[in-house]
């Protein structure tokens, strides 16, 4: 799973609003919304935010492994 956590406290401790990110930057309403249902952002929208926020992926993205992910992964790559 993808947390968007990491972008709303970037959005906060670099002091810019949603509105300002709309406004000034071009990105939509909709691309706020899909990241606050946590649904998916291709790379290129990823990479916007991070040029416009001047900061690095994990300050927007994380990935949270799923138990069903974990248990589709063969018992030497979980060791390794």
């Amino acid at each position: 799973m993808i947390s968007y956590e990491n972008f709303w406290k970037t959005l906060k401790a670099k002091n810019v609003s949603q509105y300002k990110l709309i406004e000034k930057h071009g990105i939509s309403s909709s691309i706020l919304a899909r990241i606050r249902k946590g649904e998916y952002l291709g790379l290129r929208k990823i990479e916007d935010l991070c040029k416009i926020l001047d900061c690095e992926i994990q300050d927007i993205v994380t990935y949270i492994p799923d138990l069903e992910d974990e248990e589709h992964i063969p018992d030497e790559e979980q060791q390794g």
